[in-house]
């Protein structure tokens, strides 16, 4: 079998595996779960098997026209480099993961065979992404996520929770897509093709007629899929959704499809400084204002949400500096050890009935009840803090390196200014991550207070992933010295200054924040559990606990206090409110759109109520007089008839009289 067939089969399984699933589901109940494992498996074997024919060498090109079009063309091509090899392995490995843990976290879900179908699509949807040469048949991968992500959110569609979020995650998304479209059609005019490979070729000849135009155009539905700033408040609020579909979506789908895009044309965008300085000014306010909000949530899945916009930023940050290489090799560290840390969540919300850290702080013995879910995420957050000798180290210091080079003026692969601040906002990010990782271990697992409700062993399903996930968490960093080829033949290897800089200040974050957190245990309030044990859905292995009490101060009876054991608190003091709360992102959002836009509302409906509808309203009142004024007439008195029949022929005899006389 050719790599090119191989190639096709790889998005082509999971998506054969959402339609059976969709019209199996309620008729066949057996076939669900193998229906949801079997595909994308499959599909990871076929993407590792492309990946290793590929091999890091000669990108793999194949095409043919899908219909014509007229002056640019659409065509069904593939385009596997080295990059796109590896994401795809990412994408099989955590879908792959996500279905066999959905089988135990969503077990007696009565929804779950939609889910599972959704979620195979999802995964269909961005292989396409990343297997595409042409651009249109990206965009149409790229939408299909979209309206997935819109469905998996809202899973629980009971909750208005839910039900908010996924319309924000669909209308925020959409709102870069429109002029990313616009962004690809100028681009695709520029070079008469939607083929990646021509315009990156138009790109190199210098026949781009307004580049800064166009990657601006195209950094807005980046922005937007990627969760960056300004676009990014729907990611924490996606939380909603059930715990592997965020698992899903930050790991290795919708997010990583944003900076996929970006690497894959990241010529395009070099093709303008001014691009990448705002590239690399999104990519700085990403990673510094997500480190602080992270440290201030008190949900354990929204933690992880700015985590994620934050490691986001990294890899934004990579690109604006001109290395594609760095930013996807921490795209791939990332999804797993991601991937890891949101599962690993799910247990943790299973064993304990709640994902508020605030009420987990006053657990005992949490980490005994939920032995794996503690070391496999202990392991996935000294990645993220990026200590060595985790694969988050690597990646991370790959960009930071990047950076450096750029500052320094070493290489004139983007501007200076790009490098300083990705360097500067990166470095304040490592104290933040480590930060905020540290604060979420402690507060998760090592509270005080009642010993920890106990739900029962959580299904092997479940477990068995995490430790699967715990190895590339642990050693793929490593994989930067055999692979070099891979990564466009960067070398990747951590620069001395910034790996001891950035490693020195990780290690300053931990050691500040477990210092507060042993301050402020000693002042903690005690506060009873018992409404959280005592609460009827409190076992989140049927419904997900944050579907019933995930944004609540309050849980069965019992309203709890703000938690003065949090460490986060005390680290940014009078600072804690505003990043809480996104520093009130929302608000500004609903200030200058969303207000303006019902106040245009109601002006249309006061102009229709009060001035269209009064016209119309007039027109028909001279005709209802007057037939108001004949109904009047219609008395069904004969006499009445006579008589007026009587008086109108008087009438008549003298009206012709006088006119008879006057003449």
């Amino acid at each position: 079998m050719t790599t090119t067939t191989l190639a096709v089969l790889v998005p082509l399984l999971p998506f054969l595996g959402a339609a059976a699933g969709l019209l199996l589901g309620r008729t066949s109940p057996g076939f669900v779960r193998p229906l949801a494992v079997l595909p994308p498996l499959a599909s990871l074997v076929l993407a590792v098997a492309v990946a290793v024919r590929q091999g890091g060498g000669q990108a793999i090109d194949a095409h043919t026209e899908l219909t014509p079009t007229g002056s640019v063309p659409i065509e069904l091509a593939l385009h596997i480099d080295g990059f796109a090899a590896l994401v795809a392995v990412l994408v099989g490995v955590v879908a792959t993961c996500v279905q066999i843990y959905s089988t135990g976290y969503l077990r007696d879900d009565p929804r779950y065979p939609s889910y599972a179908a959704l979620v195979s699509l999802f995964t269909s949807a961005m292989l396409l992404v990343v297997y595409s040469g042409d651009l249109m048949v990206l965009l149409v991968g790229w939408e299909i996520m979209g309206i997935c992500s819109y469905f998996l959110v809202g899973h629980y569609w009971e909750t208005p929770e839910a039900r908010a979020a996924s319309l924000k995650a669909f209308l925020v998304t959409k709102l870069g897509d429109v002029p990313f479209l616009i962004g690809l059609f100028a681009l695709a005019t520029d070079a008469g093709s939607f083929r990646i490979t021509s315009v990156l070729g138009t790109v190199a000849s210098g026949g781009l007629h307004h580049p800064t135009l166009v990657a601006l155009l195209l950094l807005a539905g980046v922005a937007g899929k990627s969760a960056l700033f300004p676009l990014h408040t729907w990611l924490p609020d996606a939380m909603a959704g059930p715990t592997p579909v965020s698992a899903l979506i930050h790991a290795a789908t919708m997010v990583a499809a944003g900076i996929y895009f970006v690497a894959r044309l990241l010529p395009v965008f070099q093709a303008s400084s001014a691009a990448m300085v705002v590239l690399a000014v999104m990519a700085g306010v990403t990673m510094a204002g997500s480190g602080l909000a992270a440290l201030a949530q008190d949900d354990i899945k929204r933690v992880l949400a700015y985590s994620t916009i934050g490691q986001l930023g990294y890899m934004a940050g990579a690109l604006a500096v001109g290395d594609r290489g760095a930013a996807v090799f921490h795209l791939l560290a990332h999804g797993a050890f991601k991937a890891l840390l949101f599962l690993a969540a799910g247990v943790v919300i299973h064993a304990s009935g709640t994902n508020s850290l605030a009420v987990m702080s006053r657990m005992k013995g949490l980490r005994n009840r939920v032995p794996d879910a503690y070391w496999t995420m202990t392991v996935a957050l000294l990645a993220l803090a990026a200590i060595p000798p985790f694969s988050g180290f690597f990646s991370k210091e790959a960009v930071l390196g990047a950076a450096e080079h750029v500052a320094t003026g070493h290489t004139e692969h983007a501007p200076g200014a790009a490098g300083w601040i990705v360097l500067i906002t990166g470095m304040v990010t490592a104290v933040l991550t480590a930060a905020y990782a540290t604060r979420l271990w402690l507060l998760a697992f090592h509270g005080q207070g009642t010993e920890a409700p106990d739900h029962g062993r959580q299904p092997v399903t479940m477990t068995a992933v995490l430790w699967v996930l715990a190895v590339p968490s642990l050693a793929f960093g490593l994989t930067y010295g055999p692979l070099p080829g891979w990564f466009d033949g960067r070398d990747l290897t951590p620069v001395l200054t910034t790996s001891v800089l950035g490693t020195g200040l990780a290690l300053v974050g931990v050691v500040i924040t477990y210092g507060a957190w042993r301050h402020t245990t000693a002042m903690a309030l005690r506060v009873p559990l018992g409404a959280v044990a005592a609460h009827p859905d409190a076992d989140a292995g049927l419904v997900e606990a944050e579907a019933i009490a995930s944004h609540e101060p309050a849980f069965g009876d019992v309203a709890y206090v703000p938690d003065p054991a949090d460490p986060g608190r005390l680290l940014l003091g009078p600072l804690h409110r505003h990043a809480a709360v996104g520093f009130h992102l929302d608000a500004v959002y609903h200030a200058l759109f969303v207000r303006p836009v019902q106040a245009g509302a109601q002006l249309v409906r006061f102009l229709d109520r009060e001035v269209v509808d009064t016209y119309v309203r007039g027109a028909g009142a001279l005709p209802r007089w007057l037939g108001a004024a004949v109904r009047r007439a219609q008395t069904g008195n004969v006499q009445t008839y006579v008589s007026a029949l009587l008086a109108g022929t008087v009438v008549l005899v003298v009206a012709a009289v006088l006119v008879a006389t006057g003449a």
